[in-house]
């Protein structure tokens, strides 16, 4: 099983991701506390920045922009990729504004409640205040005006480029009250066109939605063990896959409730993200192959336990699914076998 996959199920598998980041961050949040979520959600977006920051500008011809409104439009542009509903202020050469509008994506509904004004501030920590270091820019900052965390109309704030260079403190600054300007989505920069066709954009969201979850496992492993990190991110994942079940396998074009039918969604999931997989009989016991873990692709070797806190998605999925059924992981890319196996079977007591 290895076509193109269609943008419905594009999306349906960017918003499985985009809620288990969600769940992410709640469940560190209440089993950690708010100071470690924050600790977190910094290391996430510092290791993001590192990653997509500076390879990205050509990509979103942001090349030649002075320094501030560069900054200013990345934000606005790769988080429109991602779906987001975002704003771009340009006020001069050296001062720009964005605006995260809500619903905020990454915490839809009623979510928002629970996420502790340290997750912004780590968000902004890690990437935000570093956008200067990485343009070799010592003058330029971030002044936070707005977080949603906070009950105030959105994450706003702008970049500024000052007449002085900036001692390390000084490159994120919380100003709260200062509104932004209008915005006018005419005047906001766009996306090449001719680069950026709709199957192209359908992709960039759901990798976007991957991307945190990519980046988020390992370094809550990193940051709280093994163990804690399963014990957090693996339940949350069972919680998100039951969830989420319904609507993705929907998406996916999943109906049904044998084994098989989970055979065909453990697939689907597989081949949205771009890998190949495929399903086979063993008696009555369905067995899917997947031949590659777009996941981790061109990360270092992993600990187990970010890979058994992404399997609990489909733990959790197939509780849904039907109860009735069981997941056998039997072979794992993580442990230098040539695929993923799962194995899916009725229990032997399954009520007739």
């Amino acid at each position: 099983m290895n076509t193109r996959p269609a943008p419905h199920a594009l999306s349906a598998v960017a918003e499985l991701y985009h809620q288990y980041m969600t769940g992410l961050i709640l469940a560190v949040s209440m089993n950690r506390g708010r100071h470690d979520a924050g600790r977190w959600i910094y290391r996430v977006f510092r290791y993001q920045h590192h990653e997509k920051f500076l390879s990205s500008f050509d990509k979103l011809g942001l090349t030649g922009m002075p320094d501030a409104v560069a900054c200013a439009a990345y934000h606005y542009l790769s988080n429109s990729v991602g779906g987001v509903g975002v704003q771009f202020m340009r006020e001069s050469d050296v001062k720009a504004w964005v605006r995260f509008v809500p619903p905020r994506w990454i915490y839809p509904g009623a979510t928002i409640c629970g996420v502790p004004s340290e997750v912004s501030r780590g968000m902004l920590e890690g990437w935000y205040a570093q956008n200067g270091v990485s343009l070799q820019n010592p003058r330029l900052g971030f002044i936070c005006t707005a977080q949603t965390t906070d009950g105030q109309h959105g994450l706003a704030g702008y970049f500024l480029e000052h007449d002085r260079d900036l001692s390390p403190d000084e490159r994120l600054r919380y100003a709260p009250g200062e509104l932004p300007p209008p915005f006018d989505p005419a005047t906001a920069p766009k996306l090449p066109a001719a680069e950026w066709p709709e199957e192209r954009l359908a992709k960039a969201n759901r990798n976007y939605a991957m991307e945190y979850v990519r980046t988020g496992l390992p370094r809550m492993a990193e940051l709280f063990g093994p163990g804690e990190t399963l014990a957090i991110a693996g339940h949350a994942a069972r919680q998100i896959g039951a969830q989420t079940y319904l609507e993705t396998a929907t998406g996916l074009g999943i109906q049904g409730n044998s084994p098989t039918d989970f055979a065909r969604y453990l697939a689907a999931i597989a081949v949205t993200e771009g890998d190949a997989a495929e399903v086979s009989m063993d008696g009555t016991t369905a067995i899917v192959r997947r031949h590659a873990w777009r996941l981790t692709r061109n990360l270092p070797t992993q600990h187990p336990c970010v890979f058994e806190a992404w399997n609990g998605l489909f733990v959790g999925a197939l509780m849904v699914h039907n109860r009735f059924c069981v997941l056998d992981v039997s072979q794992r890319l993580d442990y230098g076998d040539p695929y993923i196996e799962w194995r899916i079977r009725l229990r032997p007591n399954f009520p007739s």
